[in-house]
C-alpha cells in the first residue's frame, strides 16, 4: 500500500478560542485584531517533544461565539488574529516538520453569516443556501444560533469547495469535518474530487459518531472517521470492568482497518476529559496503550497528556471546563502533569517506532471480565511487525498465558523477561514477540 505521510502521523488536538484564553463572543465592530494564534508558537516544540507530528486545530474562523458558529469562512477569528498570524503559524510549523489540520465547520453557519442576512431580507438566491422549516431556518441539532445548509445547492458545495482550497493553499494539511454525520454523503462525494485534483496530498477525516463507519468512508470520498465507539468502549470498559466490551469494539475497530485508517482518541473538546472520566485515574496508562497499539490515526487532546480533568455538562457552555486556557509557554504547566506527560511520550515514542500500526490488524487472544490480551498484527500487504498489549484491570495480579510470551516493550511497573506475563493489579504491558 502507499505510503502517505498521514500513516506516521500523531496529532496533538488544540481547541484554540480556549487555548489562548480568547472573549466568548466575537469582538464587537471596529475593536482591533487580539494577534493570539502566535501563542502556539511555543507549543509546537512541545507537541514534538511529546512525540506527535500534526497539530489539530478547532475552529479558527471567524464566528459568533464558539467557533462553531461561523460568519465568514474565508476570514481569521480577530480574536485570535489576522491571515498574517495564520501565515506565520504555518511557517513556524513547517519549519519544524509539523503537520496541520484545521477544522471545517460545513453543516451549519452563525445567524450572522452573510448569505442567511441576505435570505431573512428575501433575497431568494440566499434562501436557497439553508434548509427552511415553515418559516423559520432548520437548525443543528435545536441550537437555534446554528442555520443549518442545504448540502444539495450547488452554490453551497462551490462555496465549501473554495474554503477548503483556500486554506489548503494558504498550507493547511487536511481537514476535519465538522459534524459530517449530518451532512449527506453525496455532498462530500460532489465536493472533495475538485479539492484533491489541487491538493491531491490532503487528508479529510469526518465528524461521525454513530453508523457504519466503513460505508460512510467509502461513500463519501473522506480519508477517514472519528472513531467514537471504540473511545466510549475503551472508558466504559475499565470502569465497568467489562473487558468483553472493549473486546468486541476492537474486532469491529480491525475490520474497518482493512479499509480505512480511522481517527482514534481518547479525549476531543467536546467530552468529558479522560482523567474525570475514568473512576480510576491509574487506568490512564491503559487508555493510552489501547490507543498507541491498534489500528488508526492517534490523537492526544491537548492537556490529557497532563491529566487535565474537566467534565463536559449538558448546558449553554457546559463545554468550557473541557476547553481551559493554556498558559504562554509549556513553562508554566503545573508539574502533577509530568508523570502522565513522561507515560505519553514513551507510549507515543513506541508508536513512531512502529509505524505500521496505522493499518494494523487486531485479534483478542485472552478474555475475562478483568483482563485481557490483544495481539497487533501489520497489514499483510504492508511492511511486518507484531505487538501483544496486556491489560488488567483486576484487583489481584494476574499471570496471562504462556503462548502470549514476549519481551516487554512498555510498561508502569518495569519487571524482568520472565515476569513479562506477570501483571500487577490495575496494570497493563506491551510485549514483543
Amino acid at each position: 500500500m502507499h505510503d502517505r505521510w498521514i500513516d506516521h502521523a500523531i496529532w496533538w488536538h488544540a481547541y484554540p478560542l480556549g487555548f489562548v484564553g480568547a472573549e466568548r463572543d466575537a469582538l464587537p465592530p471596529g475593536s482591533p485584531v487580539a494577534h493570539r494564534l502566535g501563542r502556539f508558537g511555543p507549543w509546537l516544540d512541545y507537541l514534538l517533544e511529546l512525540g506527535c507530528s500534526g497539530l489539530a486545530l478547532g475552529p479558527v474562523f471567524a464566528s459568533e461565539t464558539h467557533g462553531y458558529d461561523t460568519v465568514d469562512h474565508f476570514r481569521i477569528d480577530p480574536r485570535l488574529g489576522d491571515d498574517a498570524d495564520f501565515d506565520a503559524l504555518v511557517e513556524a510549523a513547517r519549519s519544524r516538520g509539523v503537520r496541520l489540520l484545521l477544522d471545517g465547520v460545513f453543516n451549519h453557519v452563525g445567524r450572522s453569516f452573510a448569505r442567511f442576512r441576505a435570505a431573512e431580507q428575501g433575497d431568494a438566491d440566499a434562501r436557497r443556501w439553508f434548509r427552511w422549516e415553515g418559516d423559520g431556518p432548520a437548525t443543528f441539532e435545536g441550537h437555534g444560533r446554528l442555520v443549518s445548509l442545504d448540502h444539495d445547492e450547488p452554490a453551497v458545495q462551490e462555496h465549501v469547495a473554495a474554503v477548503m482550497r483556500h486554506w489548503l493553499g494558504r498550507g493547511a494539511d487536511g481537514w476535519r469535518l465538522d459534524a459530517a454525520y449530518q451532512v449527506p454523503t453525496s455532498f462530500w462525494r460532489a465536493v472533495l474530487p475538485g479539492v484533491r485534483a489541487e491538493f491531491p496530498d490532503a487528508w479529510i477525516a469526518g465528524e461521525v459518531i454513530h453508523g457504519d463507519y466503513a460505508a460512510i468512508v467509502a461513500e463519501s470520498g473522506m480519508d477517514s472517521v472519528t472513531q467514537y465507539e471504540l473511545w466510549k468502549a475503551i472508558w466504559s470498559a475499565f470502569n465497568d470492568r467489562n473487558l468483553w466490551e472493549l473486546a468486541h469494539a476492537l474486532e469491529r475497530h480491525s475490520a474497518m482497518v482493512e479499509s480505512f485508517a480511522p481517527l482514534t482518541f481518547i479525549g476531543n473538546h467536546d467530552v468529558t476529559r479522560l482523567a474525570s472520566r475514568l473512576d480510576r485515574t491509574d487506568h490512564i496508562g491503559h487508555a493510552v496503550a489501547v490507543l498507541m497499539t491498534v489500528g488508526g490515526v492517534p490523537s492526544v487532546y491537548a492537556g490529557d497528556e497532563q491529566a487535565f480533568t474537566g467534565v463536559k455538562e449538558e448546558r449553554e457552555f457546559g463545554d468550557d471546563a473541557v476547553r481551559p486556557p493554556f498558559p504562554d509557554t509549556p513553562a508554566g504547566l503545573a508539574p502533577f502533569g509530568a508523570p502522565v506527560q513522561e507515560l505519553h511520550q514513551r507510549l507515543i515514542g513506541m508508536r513512531r517506532r512502529h509505524p505500521w500500526l496505522v493499518r494494523a490488524r487486531t485479534t483478542v487472544e485472552h478474555l475475562t471480565d478483568t483482563t485481557m490480551a490483544f495481539r497487533c498484527r501489520a497489514d499483510p500487504d504492508g511492511p511486518g511487525g507484531e505487538l501483544v498489549t496486556l491489560l488488567s484491570v483486576d484487583d489481584e495480579p494476574r499471570r496471562f498465558p504462556d503462548e502470549l510470551g514476549g519481551r516487554t516493550l512498555e510498561d508502569v511497573h518495569g519487571g524482568t523477561p520472565d515476569e513479562a506475563l506477570l501483571l500487577p493489579p490495575h496494570s497493563w504491558r506491551v510485549l514483543a514477540p
